[in-house]
């Protein structure tokens, strides 16, 4: 019987056959290789349960631009009942659930001279039509004494509309947010009627078309704004608080006739 190997000629066995490229060693016992995978595989598995697995975060929808948005709307209008119905279906303004009516226009849509004011008020909000309480009816006076008026035909007609077309809760002005949505439909306003002279009445039209405020210093000084002459003007609500300032009020509407004139 021979004696068994002692550690080192074990050990030095071992090495020589790994020399060689020996890679495993086979034992007396026959090994399932199928089995061993499957083993290995279960091991390696995710071990936590399928419904308790992160699920991926959701992306966040991206919020809309009620800019954007109005501009894509004034763009495709190609008349100004499509533009009506354009800012009727616009619904990022929150002045739309406060508000009765609309308050588009008023007037001569063909007419060389379009008037733009601030927003509707109560009586506006009621009627739909701009400038209809007393700060219309002065409005009315006005233009009358020039020969004009938004009931006349051919050269003395007059097309009124406002920055805004729904009412701000208790008369409030317009903040920033609500001029710059609705800002891109009164553009296009300007472009559909096509007036040759136009007329902003009161700070908040000078803001939304000028990007000024200030109608003391502006009133009477003619500027440029969608690419026409524009003459700023005391509001006719402001002439019934103040009315020493209907001296500057006529000087303006005399203006407005001469350009007209030369146009």
């Amino acid at each position: 019987m021979e004696s068994a190997l002692d550690w080192h000629t074990a050990k030095a066995l071992l090495e020589w056959q790994i020399e060689l490229g020996a890679t495993e060693a086979i034992s007396a016992a026959p090994v399932n290789r199928f089995e061993l995978s499957a083993a290995m595989a279960e091991k390696t598995a995710d071990p936590a349960p399928a419904a308790k697995r992160r699920a991926p975060k959701p992306v966040p929808e991206a919020k809309p631009d009620p800019v954007a948005e109005a501009r894509v709307a004034a763009k495709g209008a190609t008349s100004l009942e499509a533009l009506r119905d354009a800012m009727a279906g616009y619904r990022h303004c929150a002045l739309q659930k406060g508000a009765r009516s609309l308050v588009f226009s008023d007037g001569r849509p063909e007419a060389r001279l379009m008037i733009i004011g601030e927003a509707p008020g109560r009586d506006e909000d009621l009627q739909g039509k701009p400038f209809v309480g007393r700060a219309g009816q002065l409005l009315d006076r006005m233009l009358a004494a020039i020969g004009m008026g938004r009931d006349r035909a051919g050269a003395e007609a007059v097309y009124i509309t406002n920055v805004l077309p729904w009412r701000p809760p208790q008369n409030r002005d317009p903040n920033e947010d609500e001029i710059q949505m609705l800002l891109p439909f009164l553009e296009r306003h300007v472009a559909l009627a096509k007036p040759d002279v136009i007329v902003l009445m009161g700070n908040i039209s000078c803001q939304a078309v000028l990007g000024r405020k200030g109608i003391t210093r502006l009133r009477g000084n003619w500027a440029e704004g969608f690419g026409r002459p524009v003459l700023p003007m005391f509001h006719p609500a402001y002439l019934l608080r103040t009315p020493a300032a209907k001296r500057e009020a006529w000087a303006d509407l005399l203006a407005v006739k001469a350009r007209l004139k030369e146009a």
